[in-house]
């Protein structure tokens, strides 16, 4: 079994307050969930408008099944409209 961490770091360039960030955040984990069956959260920066940072989990047999996952995770996360991706880090355990 292998278990597969991404970190995504947001910028949100629009939001000029908390509640804009949550509608962006909770939008962007929904389709995530949703699209490519992995469990989300916010973990960091829960407290600022203009910046926000998820936690991606995906759980798979192979290493190379869960990095595919990743791979489309981030790139779909790249060409949300609401926020933009500015880092990411991938950590496979």
């Amino acid at each position: 079994m292998i278990i597969g961490v991404l970190e995504l770091h947001f910028l949100i360039p629009g939001s000029r307050s908390l509640k804009e960030k949550r509608r962006v955040m909770s939008s962007l984990k929904q389709v995530l969930r949703k699209r490519h069956n992995c469990s989300v959260a916010e973990t960091d920066h829960q407290e600022l408008w203009g910046r926000a940072q998820l936690a991606v989990c995906i759980v798979a047999q192979h290493e190379r099944d869960v990095r595919e996952q990743l791979d489309k995770v981030v790139r779909f996360a790249e060409t949300h409209a609401d926020a933009e991706l500015v880092d990411h880090d991938i950590e496979l355990i």
